[in-house]
């Protein structure tokens, strides 16, 4: 693209409307039209190259309306993700289809369908905060770099035609120094910054307003980054740990390197006669004892010592014990560990007889894990156990079988082969405990439900963010942009001799209103000329 230049000297890049240096219009024009002043009439990128694909998805993402719709459409899209929970929030013990079926019903299968419950971590939601991100950094950078350029580069004496096409505009055939001198000094009292060449003023003050919303997208830019580096493995960590009594697990998001040990849970209910009756409500809502007055969980936090060897126990070091309650969470290494849940008496053991039918007697007795059970109970004396199959949360599927919902033992079901010195072969027993399962055939042996051991178990939330300097950064940055650009205007006063006439020009980015005031204030102690609105005479 070749370069244009103007009368005064000065070379322009192609596209530019108005000289950057007399602010003359490059294309003259005959028409008393108001100069646009828009980025000072600058050459921008998107409106000067459209030849190769580079230009032409500079151009897309440069159109503040591709911005809005990007916005509008991330905004609709991340609405539609609070309507219901999320599937990192749902209950551990049940599938998502299930849930979100069971609970809203058509709605809820179909929002499951459309991958809405777990929208943030989708791929198209990603792709949205990334055209998102370049929309902001292209709209930025085609428009700020020809503001600074045109502003830096703006000399003091203008082209006529650059003064009468200014929206305030004046001239006076009367005037004197002094009273040239008496504006000079009240433009420099109301703070205005001015630069004198040829007799001829420039006053200026509020420059930085107009790197306002720039400043705002440069805010935003590293506030979306910020939530993109949360899908980095090791920036942002939010995982649940549910961990019964006595057990000790790996904490979730640690790589391995820390152990918790839960020692004991407790929890306190509400008592609908003991307490104030601001809360009867709520309990009576909730039935009498279901209201959770305090919970915490006493454990220990391990680190590993040496290297994971898989198969082997780890070899743990205790760093510390502590409680987790509400809102006080376990604070270590940048983690916190919140208590946020707990489920009371989960099965965790079940004691079965092995009791010969035609006798009536029991001939021996095991105790299955539900956790980690065994698949062979050897009862001595020529018995034996084989745990065939096992459903944790037992049901019939649509087709009749036996199958499991999730693998939380909330209703075990059991498919054990007896073997006995009279059935070497084995004997198969179908064995539930929420259900009426007979054993399976004409058997000789069954098995009996002998005892059931439960556990509490606290649900903890896992947090570790890194990214809250960014979010916390980029927040801060968008609102000094906000009060930058909300709270100062650009206003900009030419006072120039043109044929023994003193020319005036007014521009404001903002509040015109204010401008013609204060300006129009300092020339009422003069015989020059009050600026006038040429955009009132446009509307008549």
């Amino acid at each position: 693209m070749k370069h244009v230049k103007c009368e005064c000297g000065h070379v322009n890049p192609h596209g530019t409307i108005l000289c950057e240096a007399c602010g003359k219009p490059i294309a003259e024009e005959t028409t008393d039209k108001l100069v646009d002043m828009r980025y000072e009439g600058s050459a921008r990128r998107s409106q000067t190259y459209n030849k190769t694909v580079i230009d032409k998805i500079w151009n897309f993402f440069s159109s503040v309306k591709v911005g809005i719709w990007i916005i509008i459409v991330t905004l609709v899209a991340s609405a539609v993700g609070t309507i219901y929970p999320q599937e990192a929030y749902i209950p551990p013990n049940v599938t998502a289809d299930e849930y979100y079926q069971k609970e809203y019903g058509w709605t809820g299968e179909l929002y499951y369908k459309l991958g809405f419950h777990h929208l943030y971590e989708s791929w198209w939601y990603l792709l949205l905060i990334a055209a998102l991100g370049m929309s902001l950094v292209i709209c930025s950078l085609d428009r700020v770099v020809p503001l600074y350029r045109a502003l830096k580069k703006q000399s003091v004496t203008k082209h006529p035609n650059f003064l009468k096409r200014q929206r305030l505009y004046s001239i006076s055939s009367s005037w004197t120094d002094q009273e040239y001198e008496h504006v000079k000094s009240m433009l420099k009292k109301r703070r205005y910054s001015i630069r004198e060449e040829n007799g001829n003023l420039l006053a200026e003050k509020g420059r930085f307003s107009r790197w306002g919303p720039y400043v705002n997208h440069i805010g935003l830019i590293i506030f979306l980054l910020g939530a993109m580096l949360r899908f980095v493995p090791g920036m942002y960590i939010d995982e649940v740990l549910w961990i019964r009594e006595g057990e000790t697990k790996v904490i979730p998001g640690t790589n391995g390197e820390y152990f918790l040990k839960n020692h004991r849970f407790t929890v306190e209910m509400y008592d609908k006669d003991s307490e104030n009756a601001v809360f009867q409500e709520a309990i009576d809502r909730a039935g009498n004892n279901k209201v959770a007055k305090k919970y915490e969980a006493d454990v220990s936090l391990y680190k590993r010592e040496g290297k994971l060897i898989p198969g082997a126990d780890p070899k743990l070091k205790k760093i510390k014990d502590s409680e987790i309650r509400v809102n006080q969470p376990l604070k270590f290494e940048g983690y916190a560990m919140y208590q946020v849940d707990f489920k009371l008496n989960e099965f965790s053991s079940m004691s079965f007889h092995l009791t010969d039918k035609n006798a009536n007697r029991n001939v021996g007795s095991l105790t299955v894990d539900l956790h980690n059970p065994k698949e062979t109970y050897d009862l001595k004396n020529g018995y034996k156990v084989k745990l065939m199959s096992y459903f944790p949360d037992f049901f019939f599927d649509d087709e009749g079988n036996p199958n499991t919902k999730t693998r939380v033992p909330n209703n075990p079901a059991f498919v054990f082969k007896m073997i006995t010195p009279q059935h070497k072969k084995g004997e198969v027993a179908f064995v539930g405990i929420r259900e009426n399962l007979e054993p399976l055939g004409n058997n000789d042996y069954k098995m009996t439900f002998a005892g059931v051991e439960t556990k509490n178990v606290t649900g903890l939330t896992v947090r570790r963010d890194y990214t809250l300097w960014f979010l916390g950064v980029g927040g801060a940055i968008f609102m000094i942009g906000v009060i930058q650009g909300m709270y100062w205007n650009h206003r900009r006063m030419w006072v120039q001799k043109v044929n023994n006439e003193i020319w005036l020009a007014a521009h404001t980015n903002k509040n015109w209103y204010g401008l013609k005031k204060e300006l129009n204030g300092l020339l009422e102690s003069t015989s020059l000329t009050q600026l006038k609105d040429q955009n009132d005479k446009e509307t008549k």
